[in-house]
């Protein structure tokens, strides 16, 4: 794959094959050339796990206490009293069969869709659309509920999903590049917690087995699992 000049300027400022410590690694990664925006930092998880099992599909949320840095966009599907809560709560967008009618007609301006369990076979017409932008509403990643003020608050507070691939790896943004690197540890070890909790009784061996961490444009920096 062809690279950009400040992609392959960043690749040659350290050793790609070396392990860093956890800490090291993240000022690897602030340390690179900068892009002309403040870029995300994101965490590449490969587990041992066999994708192919349901019952080790990992799917979850995870609260970063440092925050994303990013301005989450919430659309709720709820009614009555509900949908006043989540609008009062600070939703963005908030319906019912007139948002699902909105995002047919094309309306995407969110990040997070929520929903009560009601709304659910209302909500099932758009699996098309937000199935494959892994926006579908789903009670394991804590966006099918009944408490959607509280779901909106996290959300917007920090709340992260995340979910293994079809290879068995997790990716998952724990901020910005303008965040320091205490901040940006703090959500590593927070989402490295997370997925020590829900490993699959299934999952044998070596459970954490590669842990990279990148910047939006750049290049992956590889991490000591156990420096986490």
């Amino acid at each position: 794959m062809n690279r950009g000049k400040r992609y392959n300027d960043a690749a040659r400022r350290y050793d790609r094959q070396r392990l860093h410590d956890a800490t090291e690694g993240l000022d690897v990664v602030k340390g690179l050339p900068a892009a002309r925006f403040d870029e995300s930092v994101e965490a590449a998880i490969c587990l041992g796990v066999d994708p192919r099992r349901a019952d080790q599909m990992l799917r979850g949320t995870v609260s970063l206490p440092s925050g994303t840095g990013k301005e989450v966009r919430v659309a709720v599907f709820a009614g009555g009293e509900a949908a006043i809560a989540a609008r009062d709560a600070g939703a963005d967008h908030v319906g019912d069969s007139d948002l699902v009618e909105a995002i047919s007609g094309g309306m995407m301006d969110f990040d997070v869709a929520i929903a009560t369990p009601d709304m659910m076979p209302v909500v099932g017409r758009l699996g098309r659309l937000l199935g494959p932008r892994g926006l579908m509403p789903n009670p394991k990643s804590g966006t099918v509920t009944t408490d959607v003020a509280k779901a909106v608050a996290d959300f917007k507070g920090g709340r992260v999903g995340y979910r293994t691939d079809r290879h068995g790896n997790v990716h998952v943004p724990i901020g910005k590049m303008s965040f320091s690197t205490e901040a940006l540890m703090e959500n590593l070890r927070s989402v490295m917690d997370e997925l020590n909790r829900v490993r699959p009784a299934a999952a044998k061996g070596r459970y954490i087995q590669k842990v990279t961490l990148s910047s939006s444009m750049g290049p992956p920096v590889k991490i000591d699992p156990a420096s986490v």
